[in-house]
């Protein structure tokens, strides 16, 4: 079906941008409002010929005679924008999203510290309530995405600013991987948290300009009054949030080749399956690549409740193995990783997945018996893995780092749960099932896995390619 003669005008004035699409009928009544990554492609697709249609969608079609858009500056703000509309103008055919009925809605407790939950009760008076939504599962996604940004605590304590334990408190993970100021340990405090807060409840009414322009005046200010760290860290904020225009979207985070899932169910399905002694919430995935043995690189992703946190890949220039030996070049990554993360005293991964099969996963284990045991290296200065930049070419700086090593005592370490992925047979080795486990290939934990080998293995070849690329202009 062609695009109607009385519709052309209103499609050519449809951006390629994410947004909110209304479709109306002869008498300018809502009938159907729907979400889009791109305006221009997504309305494109009703009036496509070769697209089968079943009947309700067909009905919706013939009746659309008039179509209004809304533009967004990311998919995320246009999920949350789609459902209030629908809840606003009852379009006939969005007849699962009309009620509140049983849909979540994001709730925020009336507590010192508040927390932000996904739920579908609103019996608490005291909470306040905003949405509802019709996905819970890509509503979490959302909220995790922003808490990127806004830096909520997701936690469960009961936590009181003048609290003298607060200090004697270790924070979380949430802390470390920088979505959490950690006020469970008197790190940030209820004025400044309740500012964030603020900020949340603006996007999450669709005012995102006006937060944007709030952080921007108060990085102004705090840089003015010479408040260096608070403005810097007001800057991340205020760059995250504006990049959501191009990158926030609530399908960005999977691979092209991944099925999409709700990466809290394909963290909670590893938990029951593999048997580990809680959810693996931060996931390492490692690769090696190398051309004929030249150029052997690494590459290790980090992963936090099922989505990549880039800002902690890190590559590695294999320095101990000469020619083509997989196996020591993983021993040598696992070594060099982790025996940083032990001397630092950071907190270790709970699963770390490396991308091949038993003799991989042996290797991983042999480097991480003999941290438990022996010190890694003389005590002085490291040499360890490099930090990324995720874009640009290799400067000296990408060069190994060297720390100072302070030694962990042998047998202090808990070791993380190893885990091989190899491709073809997709069956998952670890040190419990040698002989393999093999899920359907549907299946949420498979397919989380399947993501985090194959950002591995797309990471590591896109350093070796940098290099390559470095030698041959070199030559």
């Amino acid at each position: 079906m062609a695009v109607p003669d009385h519709l052309k005008s209103a499609f050519d004035a449809l951006p390629d941008a994410p947004g909110v699409y209304i479709y109306k009928d002869a008498e300018e009544h809502d009938i159907y409002v729907g979400k889009a990554l791109s305006l221009r492609k997504r309305v494109r697709q009703y009036f496509d010929d070769k697209r089968p249609f079943d009947l309700k969608t067909a009905d919706l079609v013939s009746r659309i005679q008039h179509i209004d858009f809304i533009e967004c500056r990311s998919e995320v703000e246009a999920f949350l924008l789609e459902n209030r509309l629908i809840k606003d103008l009852q379009p006939r055919f969005n007849m699962r999203a009309k009620s509140d009925v049983n849909f979540p809605v994001v709730e925020i407790t009336d507590e010192e510290f508040p927390r932000i939950l996904v739920t579908r009760d609103r019996g608490n008076k005291n909470s306040k309530y905003y949405g509802p939504f019709v996905s819970a599962s890509w509503l979490r996604v959302a909220l995790q995405i922003l808490q990127r940004v806004f830096k909520y605590r997701t936690c469960n304590l009961d936590i009181k600013e003048a609290d003298p334990r607060n200090r004697f408190f270790r924070p979380c993970l949430e802390y470390h991987i920088g979505r959490c100021k950690a006020p469970c340990a008197g790190l940030q405090t209820v004025d400044d948290y309740k500012a964030d807060l603020r900020r949340l409840t603006l996007f999450l009414q669709g005012r995102s300009s006006d937060v944007e322009k709030d952080l921007e005046r108060e990085m102004k200010l705090a840089s003015k009054e010479h408040r260096f760290e608070e403005a810097a860290g007001l800057r991340d904020s205020l760059k995250a949030l504006q990049s959501l225009r191009n990158r926030g979207s609530l399908s960005d985070e999977m691979e092209p080749g991944v099925l999409h899932i709700d990466p809290k169910e394909g963290v909670s399905q590893l938990h029951e399956i593999l048997k580990t002694h809680a959810p693996p919430r931060r996931i390492e995935g490692i690769d090696i690549a190398h051309l004929q043995g030249n150029e052997t690189v690494g590459s290790l992703v980090s992963f936090v409740d099922g989505l990549p946190s880039r800002e902690r890949y890190r590559r590695f220039r294999i320095k101990t193995v000469a020619g083509v030996d997989d196996f020591a070049s993983v021993r040598e990554i696992v070594s060099r990783r982790y025996g940083r993360l032990l001397r630092e005293g950071s907190p270790l991964p709970d699963l770390i997945l490396i991308d091949g099969g038993l003799g991989q996963l042996h290797a991983a284990q042999q480097a991480l018996r003999t941290l438990q045991t022996e010190p890694a290296e003389p005590a002085g200065m490291q040499i360890d893995e490099e930090a990324v930049p995720l874009t640009g070419e290799i400067s000296p700086s990408d060069e190994a780092i060297f720390v100072p090593a302070p030694q962990p005592a042998p047998g202090s370490m808990q070791m993380p749960y190893l885990a091989s992925l190899a491709k073809k047979e997709e069956i998952i080795h670890t040190l419990d099932h040698p002989e393999g486990i093999k899920l359907p290939r549907r299946s949420p934990a498979l397919r989380m896995l399947q993501y985090v080998r194959d950002e591995a293995h797309r990471f590591a070849r896109h350093y070796h390619h940098i290099l390559r690329r470095k030698r041959v202009l070199d030559e």
